[in-house]
This record gives C-alpha cells, sequence and structure tokens, in this order.
C-alpha cells in the first residue's frame, strides 16, 4: 500500500469561513495539535494577504518540527518573496504557488489566453524554486479544466520543478467519476507525471468532496488535501477525518494515512471550539450522534455485536463508546442495558413493567434521563447520588472586568463556599465547584441549544466530563445559561462521586 500524505488546510482554506479567524496564539495551538494527530503537511496561511498570516507562520515555523510547513501564493513574484520570508524558521518548507487554468479564469478573472497563462504557471514554478525544494503548484479550478490543456500546464510545471501538483475541484462541481477520470488522464498523458505526487482538493459545494478525493486517490492521487470537520469557503473543504478513516476502514483504497487516529474527535473538538463553529450532530465520524443508535432493532444489534451497526471501533477515533440513546423507539435491550449501567438487575417481569411505563413516558418526553429511568423502576436515589446540590451562584463579569463567580454548594449537607476566577463566568464558576469537590475533571464536550426562540428562551446544556478515563454526562436547562451550565457540570461530577 502506498502512503497517502495528509495535506492539512484548516489553518488557511479553513480559517477562511466568515467569523473562524483565529489569532496567533490559537493558530500556534491548533498546529501544534495537527502535528500530535501526525499530518504531513500543514498549510498555515496566505502571508502576503495579512500581517496577521505573515506573522502565524513565523510562529507557527519555530514550533512545529515534524510536519510540513507550507504558504500559499499567487502565481506573483512578490507573494513568494513574502512566503519565503515568512518560512525563514520553518525545519521543513513549502511554497504552494498556481494560477486558474479553467476557461472561466483564463478570459473572465485573468483577461488572457492559455499560453500566457502557462508560461505564468512555469515562471512562478521556478521563482519559488529558488527558496525551497519543495513547490507544489496547483491550477486553480481544474475541475472545469480541459484535461488536455490541464495536461500540458502539469507537464510544464513539473519540468520547471514543481514536486506536487494540486489539482483542485475548487467550485466542488465534478462528480466522482468525473473527477477521478481527470486524475487518471494526468496519470497517463503527462510524461513526466512520475516525477511529482498529484494532490487533491476537493470542495463540497455539491455534498461530493469526500467522494471526489476517493476517487483521486484511486486513480493515483497520493496526496489529499483536507480540513478538520470539513469546514472551509462556502460549504467546506473535504474532511480528514473522513478520508483518514475511509482509507482505514476500506482495504480496497490502496493507500494508508499516517495518523494518529485517536486524537482526532479531540482535535474536531478543538477547531469547533477554536472557531465557534458548532459541528452538526449527523456529521460523519466527529458528530455526537455518529456512534448514537436509537432504534430499537439496531440497539438490539449493537448490543450484542458491535459490528452488526458500526463499520468502526468509536475507539479509534478517540470516543470512548457508543451511545444507547433512550427515545420511544428503544427496545427493551437497551432499556436493559442502562439499568444494567446504573447497577440495577431486572427480572423479566420488572423489566417489562417498566419498559411499559418507559414508553408512555418517551411518547411525552424527548429525553429520558438517569432519574426518570430510576423513577419508572421504583428506586429513590440514594443520598450518595444526591451528595452535591447547587445553593447559591453568583457572577461576575463584562468588559474591562476580571470574570468571577461565587458558587455554594451543599455537600452531604454542608454547605461550602468557594469564589474563582476564569476565562468568562462559566469557566469561573466551574473552577469554583472543582475546587470545592475536589476532583480532577477535564471537560471534552460543552453544548448548549435554545428550546425556541428570544432573550428569555430556556437554555439546555449538555457537558461531557472526563474522570480517571472515564466519561461522566451531565444535564441541565435555565433561563439563565449560567446557571444551567454550573448546573450540568455538577450533575456530571455528581456520577463520579
Amino acid at each position: 500500500m502506498d502512503k497517502l500524505y495528509v495535506f492539512d488546510t484548516t489553518l488557511r482554506d479553513g480559517e477562511q469561513v466568515p467569523g473562524c479567524q483565529l489569532n496567533t496564539i490559537e493558530k500556534i495551538e491548533l498546529a501544534k495539535a495537527l502535528e500530535l494527530l501526525r499530518v504531513d503537511i500543514i498549510e498555515c496561511g496566505f502571508p502576503v494577504s495579512s500581517p496577521g498570516d505573515f506573522n502565524s507562520i513565523v510562529e507557527i515555523s519555530k514550533v512545529v518540527h515534524q510536519p510540513v510547513i507550507c504558504a500559499l501564493t499567487r502565481a506573483v513574484e512578490k507573494d513568494i518573496d513574502v512566503a519565503a520570508d515568512a518560512l525563514h524558521f520553518a525545519k521543513r518548507k513549502r511554497i504552494h504557488t498556481g494560477i486558474g487554468t479553467s476557461d472561466f479564469h483564463i478570459k473572465h478573472k485573468f483577461r488572457s489566453n492559455p499560453g500566457d497563462i502557462l508560461q505564468r504557471a512555469v515562471k512562478c514554478v521556478k521563482y519559488a524554486r529558488r527558496f525551497c525544494d519543495d513547490v507544489e503548484f496547483y491550477a486553480e479550478d481544474a475541475g472545469r479544466t480541459q484535461n488536455e490543456y490541464l495536461a500540458r500546464v502539469i507537464e510544464a510545471v513539473i519540468a520547471a520543478g514543481a514536486t506536487v501538483v494540486n489539482i483542485p475541484d475548487t467550485t466542488g462541481y465534478c462528480t466522482p467519476f468525473e473527477y477521478g477520470q481527470k486524475i487518471a488522464f494526468l496519470r497517463n498523458n503527462v510524461p513526466n507525471i512520475d516525477k511529482a505526487i498529484i494532490s487533491t482538493h476537493c470542495h463540497n459545494d455539491l455534498g461530493m468532496a469526500t467522494a471526489n478525493t476517493i476517487a483521486g486517490i484511486m486513480n493515483g492521487a497520493r496526496q489529499a488535501e483536507v480540513t478538520i470537520n470539513g469546514i472551509g469557503e462556502r460549504a467546506g473543504n473535504t474532511a480528514l477525518e473522513e478520508v483518514v478513516m475511509a482509507a482505514k476502514c476500506r482495504k480496497d483504497i490502496p493507500v494508508f494515512a499516517d495518523i494518529e487516529t485517536r486524537l482526532i474527535s479531540k482535535t474536531s473538538r478543538l477547531v469547533s471550539t477554536l472557531m465557534r463553529m458548532p459541528v452538526q450532530p449527523n456529521k460523519a465520524i466527529v458528530g455526537r450522534n455518529a456512534f448514537a443508535h436509537s432504534s430499537g432493532i439496531h440497539q438490539d444489534g449493537v448490543l450484542k455485536n458491535r459490528e452488526s451497526y458500526e463499520i468502526m471501533d468509536p475507539a479509534e477515533v478517540g470516543v470512548n463508546e457508543s451511545t444507547i440513546a433512550l427515545t420511544a423507539r428503544s427496545g427493551r435491550a437497551a432499556l436493559n442495558h442502562h439499568y444494567k449501567r446504573l447497577g440495577l438487575e431486572l427480572t423479566n417481569e420488572e423489566l417489562d413493567d417498566a419498559y411499559d411505563k418507559f414508553l408512555k413516558l418517551a411518547d411525552v418526553k424527548k429525553e429520558i434521563n438517569d432519574e426518570d429511568l430510576m423513577v419508572i423502576a421504583g428506586v429513590t436515589r440514594s443520598k450518595q447520588n444526591q451528595r452535591i446540590r447547587l445553593k447559591f451562584l453568583q457572577v461576575v463579569c463584562g468588559k474591562g472586568s476580571v470574570p468571577m463567580a461565587t458558587v455554594k454548594l451543599v455537600i452531604d449537607g454542608e454547605v461550602c463556599c468557594a469564589t474563582s476566577s476564569g476565562n468568562g463566568p462559566i469557566d469561573a464558576a466551574f473552577a469554583a465547584v472543582k475546587s470545592l469537590v475536589h476532583r480532577k475533571v477535564t471537560l471534552e464536550e460543552f453544548l448548549v441549544q435554545a428550546i425556541t426562540r428570544g432573550s428569555d428562551d430556556v437554555g439546555k446544556v449538555h457537558i461531557q466530563v472526563e474522570n480517571k478515563g472515564n466519561i461522566y454526562y451531565g444535564f441541565s436547562a435555565n433561563t439563565d445559561i449560567v446557571t444551567a451550565a454550573v448546573e450540568a457540570f455538577i450533575n456530571a461530577i455528581s456520577k463520579i462521586i
């Protein structure tokens, strides 16, 4: 099997999403996470576009050592000069330069002709080779470029020194068959194609980015340009996690990616947090429902044998276990599973009775929690499971002030109080709670959902925390979102204790 080089452009193409811009410190944090994930190339930005992009590439180059650090340019000498300066400290560097090759770009964007564009392509590659040996050329809008002309351009830039040739479906227009055939055409019609790596760069405008990338790989591409969570311009880019796990699960895809897949979910959450861009629940691989089962038939099958309805082990991507969600469509097997998780062994008759009550409640209540299950089974929560209760919460925050929170908890009947600061009112309140319960917990997931609309809406908060390798969930709802968050946090910690 051939190695698939994973080229991550979350920090460049991914950051072009409106409202998702990162500062230099955030970019460094994400670049370090990508290094731990073991991506091969990190495209850190477009240095000529802004001082911020330039500085980020400089600082990332100083602290990230294993991946190739890549900077994007246009086919303009000044762009390349600035990129070379930005990459000065990089241990391994690449300049990514190119120009549009479709009729749409040649005629309307550049108001030029195919011969002139080809000359500019060769010139920019030769110029970039003055600064580094690793030069990637992109033929922008290659997806809508005539194959014969594209082959001429690719042959010429490889002869000029390009080590990687990027064939972008810039507008997400291609079908998998078309894109795969385009890569195959280049493999068969560019005499010096063996001197360079073919790269895919597919956008998701028609929802086919991953399929097109896989089609490109099946036809000879050995680099895939991707982003975490599939973020990017318009409808986004090919998702790293989808390509990597497809290659891992499907033995007929003839490549392997040297990615630490167990860090995929963690990296996904980091990108979502830093870019303030929630991951859709049904997103492949990293969505909160990717390993959740609510149908009774599916739940029974998964509980008997995970592979009945899961093509990969959740642990492979850093998810501790599948979720057996309790809904009106759940069966007895799922209900019994949750009772066993709570330490209750029900007889067949008790389970039948509990199941009848469960279905009636599930028809009118969207979410069934542990407290509901205990009530259904006729069990009152022991004092041990009611040891912590929020008695008082006060927060101070606002522009120009340090966020502070004072929390009073009732723990085993005793009132305890603590005040802490944080990055915001919720972070401060969580710090105060942790100082009182003396538990080392790591916040793994924090999700806020609105029930209706309006400033007086009730907010639902779901929390996932980790303690000693185990995952615990908490939930609460309140018109005061800070209160809801703290109560959900306490709810999760109570399950640890």
